[in-house]
């Protein structure tokens, strides 16, 4: 018994840099059923307080399992430690294209847990910032500085009396960490990178021309700002106007919709049977209880796997507990959390077959889908009308800073639905292309038999990227699009037709508010 320990602890041990994250998040994470922010007994995986919350568990790994799931496995991807060099096709076209507008969502970065774990002692975190402290940035310095300027931004109410930096030498609950700030300088930074040479935004940008906008929660109005930072440093206070998104669904003045509410319940009850019908999960918890010495559905209510996580992506020990407080004593391991993992592939492969998340995130995500579009059309306008778009005072620059219950519905209503669950600053992009014109005096000829035919001129595209991979081509609207007999971008138009009319097919609709309320009597 005492080798098979040993061997345990080393299988531990060596693979603690993968993850039970997935898994764990997944089985912790809570949607809002309507998106409103007030207090109400249960909170969002981030913390974020909706209507009547309920449990839902969104996906994480795609690939079909032939063997147990290797409890470990993804968690360092889920951390997203900046610790290493990344690869990112931001910005990539083929050559002449013009880049029109790009508009981006990010989750939060790194944050200390909202839920701790009852007779536990809870995690040390400094969520102080000091270029000193690992992982650091070179911008770090100048960023904090930066934010102390900020009283001369414009803040929409109640923006204005959040905090633009972490600041507790004790982390708060749910407050964003050193870790999670060096993120989204990273990130910004990326696409600095990734757009330079494309001039989108020159130093003399005008205020409309870049949108800003971040849920009431510090950790959102933390993360924005440290990307913000990376992709702009040292920008113009007085141009900056941050605006508030008091849903984490981004919906603005279209969230009313029944349905989706309904499709959100009837998803947690499939959760909860499935769940149920799982005995080893149970004896799992009962098991995890017992060592804590507390009640099985007080430990499931105190989620454990978010503390958990946290140690995980910092380095720190599992929490243990001595006999002397009602419990049996020891430390909660590795092994629960295999069974919690076992369980979540399971709900992966009935979520997708049952499909009742897909129709709520669709209706989740359709107000946010359709401001991209509208967005997307007024910068087109602008420019074809011989306007550059950054004097004309289009936003060309979208940023919202949002949560894991914002990118994952994005993701699928998207058709994204084999993406990696929503990592810490993980970030969504959409890059609005314009085809180059013709040879003056060389008009484009039609493409002959056999020949491939070419991109009009001025023609529209857009391009979807997730954490720097492109997907575009495994979206919804543009799956079926022939990029070799076509051309290697997606047309723009496949991406209109399917905000604004074809993704309510899935709910057996024709509009938003057909599926929202039914057809009209």
């Amino acid at each position: 018994m005492l080798a098979r320990n040993r061997f345990l602890l080393l299988v531990v041990v060596g693979g603690a840099a993968l993850a039970i994250i997935s898994l764990s998040l997944q089985f912790l994470n809570l949607i809002p059923i309507t998106p409103i922010l007030e207090e109400r007994p249960f909170q969002a995986a981030d913390g974020v307080v909706g209507g009547n919350l309920g449990k839902s568990r969104k996906r994480v790994f795609p690939v079909l399992q032939t063997q147990e799931p290797d409890p470990m496995a993804g968690a360092s991807d889920y951390c997203n430690t900046p610790n290493r060099s990344e690869q990112a096709w931001e910005g990539h076209s083929p050559a002449d294209y013009k880049l029109l507008s790009v508009q981006v969502m990010i989750r939060h970065g790194d944050r200390y847990p909202i839920y701790s774990i009852p007779k536990t002692k809870r995690p040390t975190i400094d969520c102080t910032l000091s270029s000193s402290r690992k992982p650091s940035h070179p911008l770090l310095n100048s960023f904090i500085s930066h934010m102390g300027q900020g009283g001369r931004g414009h803040w929409e109410a109640p923006l204005s009396s959040v905090p633009r930096l972490p600041n507790h030498s004790a982390c708060e609950m749910g407050e964003l960490t050193q870790t999670g700030v060096v993120q989204h300088l990273r990130n910004g930074q990326v696409l600095q990178q990734a757009y330079r040479r494309h001039n989108l935004l020159p130093s003399s940008w005008s205020p409309p021309q870049v949108w800003v906008e971040t849920t009431g929660k510090s950790r959102t109005l933390q993360s924005g700002l440290a990307f913000l930072y990376g992709l702009l440093p040292e920008f113009d206070w007085t141009k900056l106007t941050v605006r508030h998104q008091w849903s984490t669904l981004f919906c603005g003045s279209a969230c009313d919709c029944p349905a989706r509410n309904r499709y959100l319940e009837e998803e947690q009850r499939r959760q909860y049977r499935l769940r149920v019908s799982d005995t080893e999960l149970e004896r799992t918890y009962v098991e995890m209880a017992r060592t804590l010495g507390m009640l099985t559905r007080q430990l499931r209510a105190a989620n454990p796997i978010d503390s958990l996580l946290c140690h995980l992506c910092h380095g720190i020990s599992f929490p243990c507990v001595s006999t002397g407080n009602g419990g049996t004593g020891g430390c909660l391991t590795m092994a629960q959390f295999a069974v919690i993992r076992r369980q979540q592939f399971d709900d992966e492969v009935d979520r997708k077959r049952v499909g009742l998340y897909r129709k709520y995130a669709i209706l989740a995500m359709y107000p946010y889908l359709n401001r991209t579009a509208n967005k997307m059309e007024r910068v087109a306008r602008a420019n074809e009308a011989g306007r550059q778009p950054r004097a004309g005072g289009e936003e060309v620059f979208t940023l919202s800073s949002a949560h894991d219950v914002t990118v994952a519905p994005l993701l699928s209503a998207l058709g994204l639905e084999d993406s990696r669950f929503p990592r810490f600053a993980a970030r969504v992009v959409f890059e609005l292309w314009k085809s180059p014109p013709a040879t003056q005096g060389q008009p484009k000829k039609k493409a002959g038999k056999g020949e491939r035919s070419k991109a009009k001129d001025g023609e529209l595209f857009l391009r979807v990227l997730y954490n720097g991979e492109d997907v575009t081509f495994h979206t919804t609207f543009c799956r079926s699009h022939d990029r070799h007999a076509g051309h290697p971008l997606c047309p723009l138009k496949n991406f209109l037709s399917y905000v604004r009319r074809d993704m309510f097919k899935v709910v057996n609709a024709t509009s938003y508010q057909e599926a929202c309320y039914g057809p009209p009597v």
